[in-house]
């Protein structure tokens, strides 16, 4: 298998090869990766490629450390030893995991969507520079609508001030304007040949944010209140609003090979409870 025209460096042709037979199971838990020496010959490339393609599928916790002139197996999958990480740090690692997929699915639901557009900026990049090669992008948005009588943000002296929901309604509409923005190059500029990019409106407030990846893993963190000084139509404001970015984000996904039985639950009822909110209360912006 020779890597031909692919404009990829050859250690991330060999590294998605390798990671698509495991998330298939035709490598399963416990199997042995051929030699260095086989997949050099298998993908014509020299030694060094392959030794960083390995090193990169262990630091994903994909293949085991072996020992001495053996090659490395595919990891048991087991209880994560990683601490959760901040959103905007963890969202931006896993979708550009999420973008090695063919078709790519994501649905998230959120206040505003300030933090997946941050995120994009890395799988934006390489879907630039052809690292990236999605045939088509499926996104999905939830986000509270104007109408809602939200609980936050509010004023401190007065929470039937209109003014933070004002802003916050503003925040909302340039946020998802520029997503849409965003996903609209992917297609029209860099060839990606199906996107798609619906947001739909519920009259709630998010107390927590969750993303689906590819329907097989789920990012949820809770959004934490916090006192905050604010500038909207020249004053000052003293408002409790809600932290969102630093926040930790807790990973549940269907690893290679097989999930813990809870994690496969939550993301399975992640995805069940956003399809439900999708098809009933869910409806498009009015002002779209």
């Amino acid at each position: 298998m020779s890597p031909g025209n692919d404009a990829r460096p050859p250690h991330e042709i060999v590294a998605t090869a390798l990671r698509d037979l495991i998330d298939s199971g035709e490598l399963p838990p416990g199997a042995r990766i051929p030699t260095q020496k086989d997949l050099a010959a298998e993908f014509d490339v020299n030694r060094t490629a392959v030794r960083q393609a390995l090193q990169e599928l262990k630091r994903l916790g994909l293949l085991t450390d072996a020992g001495r002139g053996a090659p490395p197996s595919v990891a048991r999958p087991g209880p994560s030893q990683e601490s959760p990480k901040p959103a905007g740090t963890e969202l931006a690692s896993r979708l550009y995991e999420a973008f090695r997929a063919e078709h790519v699915t994501i649905d998230t639901y959120s206040l505003t969507t300030e933090t997946f557009n941050n995120a994009l900026a890395r799988p934006h990049r390489s879907i630039v520079d052809g690292t990236l090669r999605p045939r088509s992008i499926t996104v999905r948005v939830i986000v509270p609508g104007p109408e809602a009588n939200l609980a936050l943000p509010r004023l401190v002296d007065d929470p039937s001030d209109p003014r933070p929901l004002q802003r916050l309604h503003e925040l909302q509409t340039t946020w998802s304007a520029a997503l849409r923005m965003s996903l609209a190059t992917f297609r029209d500029r860099y060839d990606v040949p199906e996107v798609s990019c619906e947001i739909r409106t519920v009259p709630a407030t998010p107390l927590h944010k969750l993303y689906i990846l590819n329907r097989t893993e789920a990012l949820m963190g809770f959004y934490t209140a916090v006192h905050d000084r604010v500038r909207y139509q020249g004053d000052q404001l003293d408002i409790v609003d809600v932290l969102g970015f630093e926040s930790p984000l807790f990973r549940f996904q269907l690893a290679h090979g097989g999930a813990s039985k809870q994690d496969a639950a939550f993301v399975a009822h992640s995805q069940q409870w956003f399809d439900a909110l999708w098809d009933t209360i869910a409806s498009p912006p009015t002002d779209d």
